[in-house]
């Protein structure tokens, strides 16, 4: 690939095509169920397998240091084809609960060497303007995201069984154009022996704690407030009996719009600065945390779904800065492995975030539970406002 404005389009492509793995496959979920008659208790533990796989799977690729001692576009290519024949071997008639879990699992953990991985690439070939690249990026993670929730309008229409024949296909022909299309960046520096010690070693760097802190706290909020959304709209819905909402496209915008909003902070960072875009958006984002009470009580349907939305934009903004600066303060020969650890850490806070705020929501109904939120972007904000 000669022309480097071309390598980040077939990037941005690739990464949407593989990680439709995750959230397409998501998206079916309750097919699953009916099909192979399950209990409806098995849902949430289909969709934490994909977390928990993405998450052994970034700790297995960081403490190898696997995305700094090989090809990145190999590692995405062979974790592509492994995560679309899990994805695939779904579809056959005889799965118990064991072995669909299992599957899901596996396809989470070979996730582990698309998405981590799909940055590390784009650092490697982008080194100024790196923000607005993986702004690119990180929208159309955001797109694959919301994707499931515009599916459930539509899977009526398509069955279980095509969706994932379908995104195994665009997986593997996303492997495929990045192994093909998109050689190593003339930014990597490669790692000639593994290091056990570099999941350490990467946060001594005071500028890398900061950035990593930062995208901890953002992580605390995110996945909570996405996963939230239709319940967020329901709540409302209850407390205000004459509005109805269509929750499934709804959550779609709420949680869509922010692959707009992606684009437009890597943007905004090339005039700006990352950081201090970053620092905007989380408190920003910190403030809806603590008005969303107020929201429910005091807006009008139409508001609710304006300040909505407005969270959607902030929510994610900073996303693609923090692993712009969580890149560009990595020692460059483990670049790609400290991006690795801190998703590894930041998936992992998420599912901790996700489990209290539903413990919470079976105890109380109150609308003030979702203040829990803020937790996360205060304790980001001190990260990031400390000076290094």
């Amino acid at each position: 690939m000669k022309s480097p404005k071309l390598v980040l389009p077939i990037i941005v492509i690739s990464q949407f095509c593989c990680t439709s793995l995750w959230f397409a496959g998501n998206g079916v979920m309750e097919e699953l169920l009916l099909f192979f008659d399950l209990k409806n208790s098995a849902l949430g533990h289909l969709i934490s397998a994909v977390q928990f796989g993405f998450i052994c799977g970034t700790l297995t690729f960081a403490i190898f240091t696997i995305a700094d001692r090989f090809s990145p576009s190999k590692v995405f290519f062979v974790s592509a084809l492994l995560g679309a024949l899990c994805n695939l071997g779904t579809i056959w008639e005889h799965h118990t609960l064991a072995s669909i879990l299992i599957l899901r699992f596996l396809t989470g953990y070979f996730l582990a060497g698309i998405y981590p991985i799909g940055m590390k690439i784009a650092a490697d070939h982008y080194e100024k303007g790196l923000g607005k690249s993986l702004g690119f990026l990180v929208g159309a993670l955001v797109l694959g995201t919301a994707f499931p929730h515009l599916l459930k309008d539509i899977t009526h229409t398509i069955s279980w069984k095509t969706v994932l024949i379908a995104t195994s296909s665009l997986a593997a022909m996303g492997g495929l154009l990045m192994v093909l299309l998109v050689p190593d960046g003339p930014y990597r520096n490669s790692s000639k022996r593994m290091d056990v010690s570099a999941f350490f070693k990467v946060f001594k760097n005071k500028s890398f704690r900061a950035a990593a802190f930062g995208y901890f706290g953002h992580m605390w909020e995110l996945y909570a407030f996405w996963v939230f959304v239709p319940v967020i709209l329901k709540a409302y819905g209850l407390l205000h009996p004459e509005t109805t909402f269509n929750i499934p496209l709804l959550s779609f915008m709420v949680i869509g719009i922010g692959c707009l909003a992606c684009i437009a902070s890597g943007y905004l960072s090339l005039r700006f600065g990352e950081k201090k875009v970053a620092f905007t958006m989380l408190l920003s984002s910190c403030i809806c945390c603590l008005l969303i009470p107020f929201a429910f009580k005091f807006l009008d349907s139409y508001l609710f779904i304006t300040f909505l939305l407005f969270w959607g934009i902030v929510v994610i903004a900073d996303s693609p800065l923090f692993s712009t600066l969580v890149a560009q303060n990595a020692m460059p020969n483990i670049k790609g492995t400290a991006l690795t650890i801190v998703n590894c850490i930041g998936f992992s806070i998420t599912i901790v975030s996700i489990q209290l705020l539903n413990e919470i929501t079976l105890i109380t109904n109150s609308v003030f539970v979702y203040i829990i939120l803020a937790l996360g972007p205060v304790l980001g904000l001190l990260a990031l406002g400390k000076k290094n």
